[in-house]
């Protein structure tokens, strides 16, 4: 399927995209109106965007369906703060029940049984049951359109944050686990994180020999996946014709077919054993 986005209704250009970009994280936003009311809305389109600065990015995007803004801006740029609040599992169902678009002066807090706690710099209270909360500044917010379902980037710098101990680990990082946090998919679908994790080794801080030192047969196998691929291409070093020949005498391996080979290759990747794979493939 092809899809020109000028040829399509944005609504359906909408779930294309959320469908497509997915999981992402929530920034569950508390903000003030110029009188002081409260408001509380999740957002996903969000992410950390700097660190030096600390700067964060969410975008209140103008409905689609009446082309109408949402309180969290309107508050954004009439007080220049905002509190982002992480959600986890325990506390998705209050999240997603604040997302009703009560109307303005309404305290989501009240309505999603969830307990304000007051910030230390920026006026917005915080959430007592998010694990972690950045208090914002507003540096700039981008509106990058003004029909029904354009975006408001709201740029913020961090100011103060708020780690709950019990998600830290004995080093004082935060435990994937231990913080539960969720993410939004497409449709009303969501992912809980700790459920969904696994671990991929970052690339060598020396270089990788890459997929490319790869014999063909390798490179082309129906059996070996690109994963499997991609991690034999992260060792440093391939083993030496000679490594090879020892390797096949100390297993007596003999008359090895190229399934074979391939096969017991990817068991031994999946063991994470990746120079003993390559012997095999190098057999």
């Amino acid at each position: 399927m092809k899809l020109n986005p000028k040829d399509i209704e944005t609504a359906q250009l909408h779930g294309i995209m959320l469908g497509a970009v997915q999981p992402r994280p929530i920034a569950f936003a508390s903000t003030i109106d110029a009188n002081g009311k409260v408001n509380l809305s999740p957002y996903s389109f969000f992410n950390v965007f700097s660190a030096n600065p600390p700067v964060m990015i969410f975008s209140p995007a103008r409905r689609v369906r009446d082309n109408s803004v949402k309180h969290t801006l309107l508050n954004a740029k009439a007080t220049g703060e905002v509190v982002i609040n992480i959600v986890n599992y325990d506390i998705v169902q209050q999240m997603s029940l604040s997302s009703t678009e009560y109307g303005e002066g309404v305290n989501e807090f009240e309505k999603a049984g969830l307990t304000e706690v007051k910030s230390d710099i920026v006026a917005p209270p915080r959430v007592a049951e998010s694990p972690v909360q950045f208090e914002c500044k507003v540096k700039e917010i981008i509106e990058l359109g003004q029909e029904g379902g354009a975006g408001n980037l709201i740029i913020c710098e961090v100011v103060m944050v708020h780690v709950n101990d019990n998600v830290l680990d004995e080093h004082n990082k935060i435990d994937p686990f231990k913080i539960d946090t969720v993410a939004r998919m497409g449709g009303d679908w969501y992912c809980r994180s700790k459920d969904a994790m696994f671990e991929v080794a970052k690339p060598l801080s020396k270089l990788g020999v890459g997929v490319d030192a790869l014999p063909e047969h390798a490179r082309k196998s129906d059996i070996l996946t690109g994963n499997d691929l991609g991690k034999l291409g992260n060792v440093e070093r391939v083993p030496e014709q000679e490594e090879v020949v020892a390797f096949a005498k100390a297993e007596q391996l003999t008359n090895l077919s190229t399934t074979d080979k391939h096969n017991r290759a990817k068991e031994l990747i999946a063991k994470g054993e990746l120079l003993a794979a390559w012997n095999y493939l190098l057999l």
